[in-house]
C-alpha cells in the first residue's frame, strides 16, 4: 500500500526557512503527481504546490509564489518543499499526497484529486 512520510516541520521566525521532505514508500515516485497541502486550525486543507510525474512541472498557490520551490528526487524516492522567507499565516500541518493524471507533465492543486495522504508535519511561524 502506498504511503508516504512527512518530515521537516518546525518553529521558525518570521523570515525564516525550512525544507519539507516526502518520502514515499511501497510503490514507485517517477509516474505520480505528488501534491503539498496545508492546514491551519479551524481552517479548511488548501493546497499549496504541486509537481507533475514527468516534465517538472509544477503549480502554486499565488500566496506562495516566490517563496517556495517544490521538486523532486526520484532516485531517492521524495519529494521537497523548500520554504523561504515564511510568514505567520503559513503556520499550518503540511501534507503531500499523490494524483494519476492521464497526461503526466501535468497537476493540479485540487484536493479532490490527490490521495494517499501522509500523517502531517507541523510548521509554526512565530517570533
Amino acid at each position: 500500500q502506498a504511503q508516504f512520510v512527512e518530515s521537516g516541520g518546525g518553529l521558525v521566525q518570521p523570515g525564516g526557512s525550512l525544507r519539507l521532505s516526502c518520502a514515499a514508500s511501497g510503490f514507485t515516485l517517477p509516474v505520480l503527481a505528488i501534491g503539498w497541502f496545508r492546514q491551519a486550525p479551524g481552517k479548511e486543507r488548501e493546497g499549496v504546490s504541486c509537481i507533475s510525474g514527468v516534465g517538472g512541472y509544477t503549480q502554486y498557490v499565488d500566496s506562495v509564489k516566490g517563496r517556495f520551490t517544490i521538486n523532486r528526487d526520484n532516485a531517492k524516492n521524495t519529494v521537497y518543499l523548500e520554504m523561504n522567507n515564511l510568514r505567520p499565516e503559513d503556520t499550518a500541518v503540511y501534507y503531500c499526497a499523490s494524483a494519476t493524471y492521464p497526461n503526466q507533465r501535468m497537476c493540479v492543486i485540487l484536493k479532490d484529486h490527490f490521495d494517499s495522504w501522509g500523517q502531517g508535519t507541523q510548521v509554526t511561524v512565530s517570533s
